[in-house]
């Protein structure tokens, strides 16, 4: 009986061409085709390592049909790679269709990890990353882009993003707008580059900078947002204490209510706090 081949997901640099694992290359090396999001983009990497494994297009446009070309390919036998133009496929990159139509015909699929935009600029940017939340880039139009900005208003996490140059300006201004310029953001541009740059400050310093000199407007970026904190001036520290308490013997919604009654607060805005002390 024949045996199925397998897909791996490659994670391939974001820029400096060092940041690959011997194990990618050596996976990129033995497969039987690599399914790429840019084939002449990728073409550059694959010579740099002496790569000759035969190139297939597989995009947003023509994912669909792709995928149950590698499947047919894999079903007789032969290893797919996946890889995008930089960092780790799926991550705001095409392939999930493949990965989910391999996972319904019980193919096998084997993560190969390596870089990622998003988790290279957590990791350096001075935010919190006990929790963050990865939003990709945000939509084109206004209004959606504006009720997506909306949805994170009161949410605590580190905020994550992509953008293009295109769009960096036009971004920040819209988180100025919605969330306000007290936040915290940390923009990092062209990371692992030569000219890896991170900015911090709030909306408006950091519209300042972008726009002081077109070159800083320029590569790809990563735009992190610091979590809302909300205000508990008016939650006397007593109460606090006493809801830190509750929480360790009862519901977070039964402390609140509890706490709530016996201080004369309001019971959501003690919930909402214990959400984020927990």
């Amino acid at each position: 009986m024949e045996h199925s081949g397998k897909l791996y997901i490659v994670a391939t640099p974001i820029g400096n061409l060092a940041d690959i694992t011997h194990r990618a290359v050596d996976i990129l090396q033995q497969v039987d085709v690599i399914a790429a999001e840019d084939t002449r983009h990728s073409q550059k990497l694959l010579q740099h390592y002496q790569i000759d494994t035969r190139l297939i297009s597989l995009h947003d446009h023509n994912e669909s049909q792709r995928a149950r070309q590698l499947i047919e390919r894999m079903q007789k036998g032969l290893d797919v790679a996946l890889i995008s133009d930089a960092g780790t496929p799926l991550i705001s990159d095409p392939g999930y269709a493949l990965v989910n139509q391999c996972r319904a015909e019980n193919l096998e699929v084997i993560p190969i990890p390596g870089a990622c935009a998003a988790i290279t600029a957590m990791c350096a940017a001075g935010l919190a990353t006990d929790r963050f939340r990865f939003e990709g880039f945000l939509p084109v139009k206004e209004q959606a882009r504006q009720q997506a900005l909306d949805l994170l208003q009161e949410e605590s996490a580190t905020c994550v993003f992509y953008e293009s140059p295109r769009r960096i300006v036009d971004t920040i201004r819209w988180v100025g707008k919605v969330l306000g310029d007290e936040r915290q953001l940390v923009l990092a541009k062209e990371l692992t580059k030569t000219f890896e740059t991170f900015r911090t400050g709030t909306a408006s310093q950091i519209e300042a900078w972008l726009t002081e000199d077109a070159v800083h407007q320029k590569g790809e970026f990563v735009l992190l947002i610091s979590g809302y904190q909300r205000d508990t001036g008016n939650i006397p520290a007593a109460a606090i204490n006493l809801l830190k308490s509750l929480m360790q013997e009862l519901p977070l919604k039964k402390a609140a209510a509890l706490v709530a009654s016996h201080y004369e607060l309001k019971k959501n805005d003690l919930y909402k706090l214990g959400l984020e002390i927990s």
